[in-house]
């Protein structure tokens, strides 16, 4: 089956999510928005976040098809509506999965008036685009399709489980200007890629004295999967192992954060940051498979069948992945590789307007020249995380409203990869010392999940301590 994992890693149908946090970006009154930019304005003197309950993350979505497009009760075959959106999609659409759980969050301010804060969470990050030669030759088989070279390249996947550790520092420069950054240490648990493939995979007719009517033709094949963490979990996979990995027994990895707001006006105020600008070293427990070079297949004297088909059509596959291994050498490698960490982009332009938040009157004395925290505000983001056939952008439209003194709302309009019409909102509360906040996109599909590409759900439970 190894030549399975080389070949098709990346065939499978998964629903997935994505890591834009839109709601809680700039949300200042939620302590892990510092996790989205580490240079906003800080409110209270220190906060605590409740272990494993101060930040659970699960973000959900596919680009090109929703799992009502499949298993919809629309009076359609199932296998007529999978196989118009193999047809549909593009080998640029994707699907991910993103989960984050945090276990410690904490910060505090120091006399010189810096916000230090640190912590700790758990990430898993999985993509894979989708290979839409490879699904069609699956779905269709080769009859119809003799000459037509299927592109291997269109493999690209990756995933990772692995825990974050880090602490950053915010200040306040000036009025105008705060700024912020964060260092991190990666502790990978498990990881795999199979990226920047090629070859092609081509079936002719074999010359007329040949002994079998086809033959298979690999052409420029350059296939590779690189893992680590994984091989040894087939003989010692258990809760005690996978718990040393993540503190600091896997590969280990550094990264940091940077990012800053600026108050343009007493309205206008600009934000940016930049998130996981690092790199994970993979030299523990690694072992890649490559299968490269070019090589002609004999012995399938029959065109294989499509697996729309049936069962039926697998004794086929299995004697083409039996004269695939035969025929073309899978080397496995321990070579130590190293990994980027997906890079974020994050920004915001907002304007505020209305009452002074926490004020009767229209003036911030203590704070002449600098931002000034309105009751209400609206403005634009932009996101953007970079993947291996390229960045994948979002932009969000959005209102904020201070509801009372102790609790805030916000809705935000975005437009990305999995729709035009995401809508989203999220609250923020603080009870005396307690803090919660909610939130959640792609709202208007709540009545029907299976028809949304992309959903997102974000809560967590902290402490806030202000200034007595």
């Amino acid at each position: 089956m190894r030549v399975i994992l080389v070949f098709f890693v990346a065939f499978g149908w998964v629903s997935g999510f994505a890591q834009n946090k839109q709601v809680l970006y700039g949300f200042n009154e939620i302590p892990q928005s510092l996790l989205l930019n580490p240079g906003i304005h800080v409110p209270q003197k220190k906060h605590f976040g409740i272990p494993f309950l101060s930040q659970i993350h699960i973000n959900g979505g596919s680009s090109g098809v929703s799992v009502y497009d499949i298993f919809g009760d629309t009076g359609e075959d199932i296998n007529a509506k999978i196989e118009q959106k193999i047809f549909e999609m593009k080998n640029t659409d994707f699907f991910t999965v993103t989960q984050q759980l945090e276990l410690i969050n904490f910060g505090w301010r120091s006399q010189k008036d810096i916000y230090f804060s640190g912590g700790m969470y758990q990430e898993f990050d999985f993509i894979t685009y989708f290979p839409r030669d490879l699904a069609i030759l699956a779905w269709e088989g080769n009859a119809n399709y003799l000459d037509y070279p299927f592109d291997l390249s269109e493999i690209s996947t990756t995933g990772d489980l692995l825990t974050v550790f880090h602490f950053g520092a915010n200040k306040k420069l000036t009025n105008t200007l705060t700024v912020g950054a964060r260092v991190k240490m990666y502790s990978s648990i498990m990881s795999y890629r199979s990226i920047k493939n090629q070859g092609t995979f081509t079936t002719r007719f074999a010359a007329a004295d040949a002994p079998n009517i086809y033959e298979h033709n690999v052409t420029d094949a350059n296939v590779t999967v690189e893992t680590s963490g994984i091989a040894s979990l087939e003989d010692n996979f258990s809760g005690g192992e996978m718990l040393k990995r993540a503190f600091f027994g896997g590969n280990l990895g550094v990264g940091m954060d940077v990012g800053a707001t600026y108050a343009i006006t007493s309205n206008w105020t600009a934000s940016a940051s930049i998130l996981d600008l690092g790199v994970i070293f993979h030299s523990k427990d690694v072992e890649n498979y490559s299968a490269s070079g070019d090589y002609t297949l004999h012995g399938i004297e029959l065109i294989f069948p499509p697996l729309s088909e049936g069962e039926g059509t697998f004794p086929y596959y299995d004697d083409l992945e039996d004269e695939i291994e035969r025929e073309i050498p899978i080397d496995t490698l321990y070579n130590a590789y190293s990994q980027l960490r997906p890079l974020k982009l994050h920004a915001g332009l907002e304007y505020g307007f209305g009452k002074v938040a926490g004020n009767s009157g229209e003036c911030d004395c203590l704070n002449k020249g600098g931002a000034v925290e309105r009751e209400q505000k609206l403005g634009l983001q932009y996101y953007s995380i970079l993947r291996p056939k390229g960045p994948q952008m979002a932009g969000t439209l959005f209102y904020y409203r201070r509801l009372f003194s102790f609790l805030s709302a916000k809705i935000t309009y975005t437009v990305d990869s999995f729709s035009y019409s995401n809508i989203g909102g999220g609250i923020a509360g603080d009870f005396g010392k307690f803090n919660f906040y909610v939130a959640a996109d792609n709202m208007l599909h709540y009545g029907n999940l299976a028809k949304s590409k992309s959903l997102s759900l974000q809560l967590g439970f902290n402490i806030k301590i202000y200034d007595e």
